[in-house]
């Protein structure tokens, strides 16, 4: 194997299922730097530490594609596998639990041209039979979900920089 086609622990192609029955997508402004909330969200042991919605979450290796790690939100436990990597930008998992199939994927861009702010942009798709049953409901609890980690994300990051909600 050369150098060339040696595999990479950072891939840039995932994408959610453009085709599932539930897909939502946030975005908010957070007044820190895009390395400091990457920080939070590739250090997947310490969400619990300031997301009160995961109770658990551990990472098995390094935060690369492959990798797994086991956290449990709104009382499921759900094994995913980290898909994207590209350091500082995106980041993106899929897993499958309580017939839920999930895709999520984070993107990070600087909010101003100082680098001082973070735009984060979130989507995920979910699919499965349970989600094809109830979509409306199911729609309704994952923007609740991401609307809630997003608020848990841009607080954490506030404090680092002291700055006020």
């Amino acid at each position: 194997m050369t150098m060339a086609s040696a595999p990479t622990p950072f891939e840039t192609s995932m994408d959610i299922d453009r085709n599932a029955p539930v897909i939502v997508a946030e975005e908010l402004q957070v007044l820190a730097p895009p390395a400091r909330v990457w920080e939070l969200l590739t250090d997947i042991d310490r969400w619990p530490d300031w997301n009160p919605d995961i109770s658990t979450a551990v990472l098995d290796g390094a935060v690369a594609v492959g990798s797994t790690f086991r956290w449990t939100t709104a009382g499921l436990a759900i094994v995913s596998t980290i898909g994207e990597v590209v350091p500082g930008k995106r980041l993106g998992w899929s897993g499958d639990t309580g017939g839920i199939s999930g895709i999520h994927v984070w993107t990070l861009e600087p909010g101003d041209p100082t680098g001082q702010t973070t735009l984060v942009r979130t989507v995920e798709s979910w699919n499965g039979e349970a989600v094809r049953q109830a979509p409306e409901t199911m729609r309704g609890l994952l923007k609740t979900a991401i609307t809630a980690w997003l608020g848990h994300l841009r607080s954490k990051a506030h404090l680092t920089y002291n700055i006020p909600e």
